[in-house]
């Protein structure tokens, strides 16, 4: 997004992958990972009429992927919540997405309601007994006669 390179670990999987993919493509090493017929890298739209096509695909098993809008950016999104989900701070998770600015990377926070019950959870003191607070004489007479 926005022509920024960026470098990202890869899972010990996906490396497995990209080998196999490497062998099978024999291409040297400056060519393009994913070549078009042409042997150019892949543009863009290219690679969202892809992920379309195989979204199309998926539907057959999932039909409820035809009421949805899956894109690469909306694939971007998912990435960043399953890393906040996993308790990856929002600054690192600011760097992988390529954010100046960390504050941009907040909406995730917004995002997801689990995060904030858990976030109350930790802070709830152990004491507190569930219910309406009642206070004691001593307090409502204080308070009156502030």
């Amino acid at each position: 997004k926005g022509r920024k390179q960026r470098i990202t670990p890869l899972t010990s999987g996906t490396v497995a992958v990209l080998r196999a993919w490497l062998t099978e493509r024999a291409g040297r090493p400056a060519d393009p990972l994913f070549p078009t017929r042409t042997g150019h890298a892949l543009s863009r739209d290219a690679i969202e009429r892809r992920l379309a096509a195989y979204v199309a695909n998926a539907t057959v098993v999932c039909p409820s992927l035809a009421r949805k809008r899956v894109t690469m950016h909306v694939l971007r999104h998912s990435a960043a919540m399953r890393l906040l989900r996993a308790g990856i701070d929002t600054s690192v998770i600011a760097l992988w997405l390529g954010h100046e600015q960390i504050e941009t990377t907040q909406i995730y926070l917004h995002a997801d309601l689990q995060i904030k019950e858990r976030a109350l959870e930790r802070t709830a003191p152990i004491t507190m007994k569930p219910g309406r607070f009642r206070p004691t004489d001593n307090l409502l007479a204080f308070l009156e006669a502030l």
